[in-house]
């Protein structure tokens, strides 16, 4: 009798840790699929806005920062900054038209950039991926808009919203509200509709000849006024004429800025976060020098 009842206590536990170890490894096939299946959807290729616009949430509480060699060994991201979208005019003088691109011209760059399979990013992913080594979508590209021109919100946001794709307005405050700028409404609808809105000023004023109250006019106001529009904090910022200085770093860092953004100069060897390259896309242009100029450009 007593054989028998150790048989039976043995099978009935049997049966437990066998129903155990299905059940546990059910709930490990189910979160891997979920896990594999956010991984997809964030490097798809195909143009949409998902992929495009929204970095995967990260926590990077207790991993060390990247160093600045570190920073300067990764592939550099291409980042594009466009002013004017609007057709030239006989006044424009030669130099103006490389700020100024013709509507077909600029409308021919976002199409190759999404038959090329590039995926635009935001500047919080840029940061997070120099910064953390966090992923990005592949053949990622920035694309910047510099000076709050109008046609920036009714051509260029139009165009992109196409293709899913999302960019960073770079916003020069003096000029909100007036003529052929955009308005406070619009600045803060393309906040809403998931593109990054950044500092660059309050008029356009040269970083390298700030002194006395100019951090105050130039970055504190504006910062100011930008976080009420948007409601969030404005953490990117882009210097005029993509000029800068190292004294500007710990001003704008102080400020509570994380990166800062110039032209085609080389980065600075200690803080490259605050010299982060672009290129001006050029009215000149076509769609296939664009795409020559991003992989000579960018390494």
């Amino acid at each position: 009798m007593q054989t028998h009842y150790l048989y039976m206590i043995k099978k009935i536990i049997g049966h437990t840790l066998l129903a155990l170890i299905v059940a546990s490894s059910y709930s490990c096939s189910q979160s891997n699929k979920s896990s594999d299946s956010k991984t997809a959807d964030s490097v798809t290729t195909g143009s949409t806005e998902s992929a495009d616009s929204v970095a995967p949430t990260v926590n990077h509480t207790g991993r060390k920062p990247a160093s600045a060699a570190e920073i300067l060994a990764r592939k550099e991201v291409p980042i594009l900054c466009y002013h004017q979208i609007r057709d030239w005019k006989a006044s424009d003088s030669k130099s103006a038209k490389d700020y100024i691109i013709p509507v077909a011209t600029f409308k021919a760059h976002v199409k190759m950039l999404a038959d090329s399979g590039y995926h635009t990013v935001l500047p919080e992913q840029v940061y997070n991926y120099l910064v953390y080594g966090d992923p990005l979508p592949a053949k990622p590209v920035m694309l910047s808009f510099d000076d709050t021109e109008e046609n920036q919100f009714l051509i260029a946001r139009s165009e992109l919203k196409k293709y899913g794709y999302k960019a960073a307005y770079f916003v020069m405050t003096v000029s909100l509200n007036r003529p052929h700028y955009m308005s406070k409404d619009q600045v803060k609808q393309l906040s809403d509709e998931g593109n990054a809105i950044g500092s660059h000023t309050w008029d356009h004023h040269n970083v390298k000849k700030y002194q006395g109250t100019d951090w105050e006019i130039q970055i504190d106001k504006p910062t100011k006024t930008l976080e009420t529009i948007t409601g969030k904090n404005i953490e990117y910022f882009a210097y005029p004429f993509g000029l800068w200085n190292k004294e500007a770093f710990p001003e704008l860092k102080k400020r509570g800025f994380k990166a800062a953004f110039s032209l085609a100069d080389k980065r600075d060897q200690q803080d490259p976060l605050f010299t982060v390259r672009r290129i001006i896309a050029s009215g000149y242009w076509s769609a296939k020098t664009l795409s020559n100029s991003m992989k000579n450009s960018f390494h």
